[in-house]
């Protein structure tokens, strides 16, 4: 069986195409930056109108480049549907400046700029230059996804379905979806819709990019032979940290990662790994919240991932930088690989 999976970053997107039939570290692998971030150039390289359409995705810098070029006097309308990538609300799109018009016709003269989380046709014609067969059984895909509800903020909304999810101790594979995936993870949808739309016929499983990390790094050859430990993703924007014992998530909190320091991140794994940690502790530090089934028996190690996982190194813990299959910057898309075959 030949997985094809994708974890879509704020800096980067990785990607690893592997085989059964060979060695996890002799899969195709692929570090290339974010979409957002070739989407806030493509804005930047634009000396016209804009007329944005296609999906949501991933917000990033985008929202700032558009503000910047309509600063400079340009126009910027887009669809409803892509409008989402700057906020779920629309009003809220609109008190930004920009115009939301579903009719497309209207601006012919303006330059056209499509977003979408996943481009499978610029990935084969990469793969074909290199006389490389692109064929797939299985795709899974990671984006990171608060979930929508107008009646609550995006912060409470996100580690609201992450509560319910633990409700019990599971295994991270769980944090998979396929036919199952909620309506109100509108970016997770948007990657479905977008795999159907470039001739997928097989229903992608989709992931949140924290739980594929949290995932992958249970997989490091270190975690592997460990019982009781936590493992902890420290990204740009947010850090995420689960105590494992036996294999499932017995706690997790999340947070803001620049709002951490060496001691303050130290306390919580420790707190995370007692039990005592709280939600209301963690919320009222800005972050996103905590939620405990059972302390675990000790910290064995601190499995770390994520591009500020340098922070983990002011901290007194005894710490291993994940690598499962031999590379730091798989953890997810080895998660994903993992959670397919789990399936």
């Amino acid at each position: 069986m030949r997985i094809l999976a994708i974890d879509v970053g704020t800096g980067t997107q990785d990607m690893m195409l592997y085989d059964t039939e060979k060695e996890l570290e002799n899969s195709i692998k692929l570090v290339l930056p974010s979409p957002h971030l070739y989407v806030s150039q493509e804005i930047r390289n634009t000396d016209n109108d804009i007329y944005l359409t296609g999906e949501i995705m991933g917000g990033g810098k985008i929202k700032n480049t558009l503000l910047e070029h309509m600063e400079k006097g340009y126009d910027v309308v887009m669809d409803s549907k892509c409008a989402r990538t700057i906020r779920d609300d629309l009003e809220q799109v609109k008190s930004f400046g920009f115009k939301i018009d579903d009719d497309m016709t209207k601006y012919r003269e303006y330059s056209k700029i499509f977003l979408k989380d996943i481009n499978l046709t610029k990935l084969y014609g990469f793969l074909l230059g290199y006389d490389l067969e692109f064929g797939f059984d299985e795709i899974a895909i990671a984006v990171q996804d608060h979930g929508y509800n107008e009646n609550m903020g995006d912060r409470d909304f996100r580690f609201e379905k992450i509560r319910e999810k633990i409700s019990e101790p599971i295994s991270p594979l769980e944090f998979g979806f396929k036919e199952d995936l909620p309506e109100y993870y509108t970016r997770m949808q948007a990657v479905k819709r977008t795999v159907r739309s470039e001739g997928v016929k097989k229903i992608p499983l989709v992931m949140d990019t924290k739980f594929a990390s949290i995932a992958g790094m249970c997989y490091d050859e270190v975690a592997m032979k460990l019982d009781s430990f936590i493992v902890i993703d420290i990204g740009n924007g947010h850090t995420t940290a689960a105590s494992i014992e036996n294999g499932k998530i017995q706690g997790v909190f999340e947070h803001h990662t620049s709002s951490l320091t060496g001691e303050s991140l130290e306390r919580y794994i420790k707190r995370l790994a007692s039990g005592e940690i709280t939600n209301e502790e963690v919320y009222n530090d800005h972050g996103h919240g905590a939620h405990v089934l059972n302390p675990i028996s000790e910290i064995e190690k601190v499995i770390v991932s994520g591009p500020k996982r340098e922070l983990i190194e002011k901290t007194c813990l005894d710490w291993h930088h994940a690598a499962p299959g031999g590379d730091v910057m798989m953890t997810g898309t080895v998660g994903l690989i993992k959670t397919i075959q789990g399936r």
